[in-house]
């Protein structure tokens, strides 16, 4: 039976969890994930994962951050003045934004609020943690 290597494409159903247990992604239940093996699509420890499977075959895997989001970076983490947000008195915890820097846009998300102040965080939601994915490979080709 042929097994996923770099260069196939791909259908999976995934199920991703926190160490803790809290799922933050699946898509049992709707579409399969479809990406290329090898195609810089998905995490690398998700990829990884996918090689050697045989299509009906299930895998769980911990994935450290470094084979996923990262580590949280300490320098992305910004406290600014709440008065040189725009349109200030709409934000709210968890919103997403972006932040315009010299050439470039960064995404944000509001991790803390105050009267005066604003943490905003440029690291995916996810940096810093280890996930647990449950994959099943749908298919190869």
């Amino acid at each position: 039976m042929a097994t996923a290597q770099t260069g196939d494409l791909v259908k999976v159903h995934y199920t991703g969890k926190l160490e803790d247990g809290t799922v933050f992604d699946s898509s049992v239940g709707g579409e399969p994930l479809s990406f290329q093996v090898g195609g810089n699509q998905v995490i690398p420890g998700f990829e990884r994962t996918v090689i050697g499977m045989s299509p009906g075959e299930s895998r769980t895997a911990a994935i450290p951050p470094t084979d996923a989001y990262g580590e949280v970076v300490e320098e992305m983490v910004l406290t600014v003045d709440r008065k040189q947000i725009p349109d200030n008195d709409q934000l709210e915890l968890g919103m997403e934004m972006q932040v315009q820097g010299d050439g470039f846009a960064m995404p944000v998300r509001v991790v803390e609020l105050s009267d005066t102040q604003v943490k905003l965080d440029g690291n995916h939601p996810l940096a810093g943690e280890t996930l647990v994915f449950t994959i099943e490979l749908v298919s190869i080709g």
